[in-house]
């Protein structure tokens, strides 16, 4: 099974993170190139299910769990669940001195038919983690400061 932990911390109001990196449309700018989409198909009390789609046009649904009052989010991916078997992914909201550590945790085995290993998948989402969590930090930061 494949396991990551990134985190950063971001130096803004709890709220405001936890609003923003939770406001699904905007992942196609928070994530950098890694969506061109991403819609809320159903809202449901603390529970959103939502479709992105990648920058090669593959889409897949997924739902997460909001406890903003418990400083973290649950989410699974659905369908098509390929090229996982499963994906379990958790974000953690810690308040720091300096702000707020988002930590994201991401839990995953690879489907026997997939082009790459859980190993292989491990790095391409750490560094894709690494890469989205600047752009979240920066992004929110400067909201925050208007």
């Amino acid at each position: 099974m494949g396991h990551t932990c990134n985190s950063i911390v971001i130096n803004a109001p709890y709220d405001l993170i936890f609003d923003i990196s939770n406001d699904i449309p905007r992942w196609t700018k928070l994530f950098g190139t890694e969506y061109k989409g991403a819609e809320i198909t159903k809202k449901e009390g603390n529970r959103i299910t939502f479709k992105l789609t990648d920058d090669e046009d593959r889409s897949w649904q997924s739902w997460r769990l909001l406890f903003k009052e418990k400083y973290f989010t649950y989410a699974e991916r659905e369908e098509p669940k390929f090229p996982f078997k499963f994906m379990k992914i958790i974000w953690l909201y810690t308040p720091k001195a300096d702000g707020i550590e988002l930590t994201w945790i991401q839990h995953f085995e690879m489907d026997d038919k997939a082009k790459f290993n859980d190993e292989q998948v491990e790095g391409f989402i750490n560094k894709h983690s690494q890469d989205n969590l600047k752009i979240f930090k920066e992004v929110i930061e400067k909201e925050a400061k208007k």
